[in-house]
């Protein structure tokens, strides 16, 4: 009974190993290999978040991989296959995506958000500055700080004669 169980649970384990396929593909040449291998780790799986399609197992990754074999075996050249990968599924698919409006637009947008705090601060700053009355504070002059000296000095002079 033991033999028929181990048997059994054999069986199943090797079914697992058989669905566990690895993608083999027939080169001309050890350079066309070293290229896909270059093509597919340069290029982004769309499924995954930032995997190259070399390095993904979802089902888009392996039919990715299949085109960029099946292209470079009619003879298309390293750029061609990107650019009819780019076509397909976008800038998304290159780590490197192309200078546009919109990638500067994205790449000015942090900046702005600085210049923009920078200058938020400094016109709290200058509020700040300005006195509850709407005044911007000046320095005084050497006649306005003596009779600020004798007010506070007659203020003082009084809380003092109050106390005793």
């Amino acid at each position: 009974m033991l033999k028929r169980i181990s048997f059994i649970l054999f069986g199943l384990m090797m079914t697992f190993v058989a669905h566990a396929a690895i993608d083999t593909y027939n080169f001309k040449s050890v350079e066309e290999e070293q290229q896909f291998r270059e093509l597919t780790g340069q290029l982004r799986c769309p499924k995954c978040q930032n995997n190259s399609i070399a390095d993904s197992n979802a089902p888009i990754a392996t039919d990715m991989r299949e085109k960029v074999y099946e292209l470079m075996e009619q003879g298309q050249s390293r750029q061609d296959i990107i650019n009819y990968m780019v076509d397909r599924y976008g800038n998304f698919v290159t780590y490197e995506p192309p200078m546009t409006p919109a990638t500067i637009f994205l790449w000015l947008i942090p900046a702005l958000c600085v210049v923009i705090g920078a200058a938020a601060t400094v016109m709290l700053s200058r509020r700040r500055k300005v006195s509850a009355s709407g005044v911007e504070s000046e320095t005084l002059s050497e006649q306005e700080k003596a009779r600020l000296q004798q007010l506070l000095s007659d203020k003082t002079g009084a809380k003092g004669r109050k106390k005793s």
